[in-house]
């Protein structure tokens, strides 16, 4: 039996019925919408002009990308120039590789790790645990994660998914002791415990939010200064980033600040913005003595180049999850892969494939939530339809009786007169007899429609009909 906390699958349909079947999961969901979600919407609704800001930043992010192969050729020559050192990954098992010899020429046994997606998507501490290298995850949410040993369940938030007394026993276990049901104290436990871990670790890896091309810096952008720690104590500091994540030029980064803040957290600004530009210089008192960025390709050279090449304009906040009716209902488990919610609808079956997850790009009510709270306008709604696209086109993964029923209503669709008959015969049968309710709540043959849901019944009159009376008075 998998246990979706803790295992990527491929099982979204049992893995959601076991979401919406779990109380303690049902009631930290209900408070996203209460907190992060309105937080989002206020932090917007008080900044001027800020749909003219996000288009922006949805222009930088797209003109970047047109050329993209320079302004990274850009960023390696400046970090270069500031003593850093550049690598590039093509794939998942080469990034691990890249960075386990770089912890292990370092003489590294200790890695002490601020929150990243991309490390998540390698499956970097797995494969650093493999080589005997101990792994401390340093983000409050993440080292509760790792002492559950579970996996995030949100990008900004990765432990949105468990309530105070969840963590209380989770931690009490780690500590062997009872730990009071009380978040600051709770938060204490941690940053006394995390404090010996950075004081004697070798490395510390990161993942960058932004990298400047023009500077050669890596941005970090967290709430709990761990980033800071991480990148400040440790001899050695590696970052790993996607390659969709390189701004060109310095004056770019706060358009991506503004908008980052206020969609992950409703924040103006996050507490902690690190701006790091090279290892440790001479005369200098804090910083790493060796800087080194790993450059992550696994798949996005063949998305860019690709219709759904907008997927990599995503700054990873998390808003889309926030605003969307299917995530509020299941978690970010239940997708399956690294990544949970709109994107993660997207961007799973893009990384993974799409007939391992056929069922991502259908747990979208379309509604469009995910693009109106995206900083960068990010356009899922179309971006899931094509996928949907490609599965209709898909003889694997297509439904013989899902494409009788779509062939029948496009030939009506073509066919006024097939069209006005049938809409006679459903008002005239199932509209008429359905007079208590205007919803029906079985459908002989296709239950799954109505198994968590009403389909609205056929009005009893045509709108043809209605008009027709209305003209003759």
């Amino acid at each position: 039996m998998i246990d979706y906390t803790r295992q990527e699958h491929h099982e979204f349909l049992a893995a959601t019925d076991e979401a919406l079947a779990n109380a303690n999961l049902q009631l930290a969901l209900s408070r996203l919408g209460d907190t992060l979600g309105s937080r989002n919407r206020e932090a917007f609704a008080q900044l001027r002009e800020s749909s003219l800001l996000r288009e922006r930043a949805r222009a930088i992010k797209d003109a970047t990308l047109l050329r993209l192969e320079e302004h990274l050729a850009t960023l390696e020559r400046s970090i270069l120039a500031r003593g850093g050192q550049v690598h590039y990954a093509a794939d998942s098992a080469d990034a691990c590789r890249i960075i386990g010899d770089l912890v292990e020429a370092a003489g590294g046994r200790k890695v002490v790790k601020s929150k990243s997606m991309t490390t998540e998507e390698i499956h970097l501490n797995r494969a650093l645990g493999e080589r005997g290298i101990d792994v401390v995850e340093t983000d409050f949410g993440e080292y509760i994660l790792q002492v559950a040993e579970q996996r995030p369940s949100h990008l900004v938030a990765p432990a949105v998914h468990l309530t105070v007394g969840n963590v209380a026993e989770i931690l009490s276990n780690s500590a062997g002791r009872a730990l009071p049901a009380d978040a600051p104290q709770l938060a204490a436990y941690a940053r006394e415990t995390l404090r010996a871990e950075f004081a004697s670790a070798d490395v510390g890896i990161t993942g960058a939010n932004f990298a400047v091309a023009e500077t050669g810096t890596i941005v970090l952008v967290s709430n709990e200064g761990n980033a800071r720690l991480t990148v400040s104590l440790p001899r050695v500091h590696i970052a790993v980033m996607g390659m969709e994540k390189v701004i060109p030029r310095l004056a770019d980064l706060p358009v991506f600040l503004k908008v980052l803040a206020r969609a992950a957290t409703g924040q103006k600004l996050s507490i902690y913005t690190s701006l790091i530009t090279g290892a440790r210089r001479a005369g200098e008192l804090d910083g790493a003595e060796q800087f080194h960025l790993v450059v992550l390709d696994n798949g996005r050279s063949r998305i860019l180049g690709g219709p759904l090449r907008e997927s990599l304009f995503c700054i990873r906040c998390g808003a889309c999850l926030n605003a969307c009716p299917v995530y509020r209902n299941i978690g970010g488990h239940a997708y399956g892969g690294v990544y949970a919610g709109p994107i993660g609808a997207v961007l799973t079956p893009l990384y993974d494939g799409l007939q391992a997850n056929p069922h991502l790009p259908h747990a979208s009510s379309l509604c469009g939530a995910c693009q109106a709270a995206c900083p960068v306008k990010i356009a899922i709604p179309e971006m899931l339809i094509k996928l949907r696209e490609q599965l209709h086109d898909d003889p694997a993964t297509g439904s013989k009786f899902e494409a009788l029923v779509y062939g029948l209503w496009a030939r009506a669709m073509r066919r006024p007169w097939a069209y006005r008959l049938a809409t006679w015969l459903a008002t005239r049968t199932v509209g008429r007899l359905k007079r208590g309710s205007p919803w029906l709540r079985r459908l002989p043959g296709v239950g799954g429609w109505t198994a968590a849901r009403d389909f609205p019944a056929p009005a009893a009159q045509r709108f043809r009909d209605w008009w027709r009376e209305e003209q003759r008075g």
